[in-house]
């Protein structure tokens, strides 16, 4: 079986605010903004990946994604290190909501994504533990309509935590996704039935939600 690995670069220049049109170049591909800006940080002696997500976008589970462009990718895994900050207007609701969206379409109006949610994973409360890594679908499946049909089905727990680097490896073949967190042995979420079926093709994005600075590095895709 033939694999081929796709090495992302993740030193950036800082883009414009144009926050619907701008894009850098990283090595041979594009990180495209979508409803989000991208900046280069450095964190340490790192350059990293720095996204946040467009305010006036108020929904949830939403296109908000720095999109590698030139990547097509149907089967393979997304291996990269990601940390979550909550910015100083985040909402009280708000939980570091970070991930990967994958399969994204053209038109990044399809696509399917797993993210975490940080600050539940280490809450008083066991329920908001529970909700900690999230599966959801765009735009037909987002995680209120998953939670109310399949209670606790496409959620999991994990422990993580704010400002730290968490390392993510999503294994996806066909309609199975893998999340293994933390170079951990055993996957912290299994998805076996993705919503959009097996043999579909799109881009990556690095993605957040409200009320988060992502930060990202080390980026590798390996695809099958």
């Amino acid at each position: 079986m033939k694999f081929r690995i796709v090495i992302v670069n993740t030193i950036l220049f800082f883009c414009s605010l144009n926050l619907y049109a701008q894009s850098v170049t990283i090595g041979k591909h594009e990180l495209q903004a979508i409803s989000v800006l991208t900046v280069k940080e450095k964190i340490g002696n790192k350059e990293i990946v720095k996204v946040v997500k467009d305010p006036s976008v108020k929904e949830f589970d939403e296109p908000t994604f720095a999109r590698l462009k030139n990547v097509s990718f149907i089967n393979g895994v997304i291996e990269l290190e990601m940390m979550s900050k909550l910015l100083s207007d985040a909402p009280e609701f708000a939980r570091g909501f970070i991930g990967i969206a994958f399969r994204i379409n053209e038109t990044n109006d399809k696509y399917e994504s797993i993210y975490l949610r940080p600050t539940n994973a280490r809450a008083n409360d066991q329920i908001r533990r529970n909700h900690t890594i999230q599966y959801y679908a765009y735009p037909d499946y987002k995680f209120d309509r998953l939670r109310k049909e399949s209670p606790e089905k496409y959620e999991s727990y994990s422990d993580m935590a704010m400002n730290e680097w968490i390392k993510v490896r999503i294994e996806i073949k066909d309609s199975t996704a893998k999340l293994f967190l933390n170079n951990n042995r055993q996957p912290s979420l299994i998805v076996n039935d993705l919503k959009h079926g097996i043999g579909v093709r799109g881009s990556i994005g690095l993605w957040v939600d409200i009320g988060t600075e992502g930060y990202f590095r080390n980026i590798k895709i390996t695809q099958q």
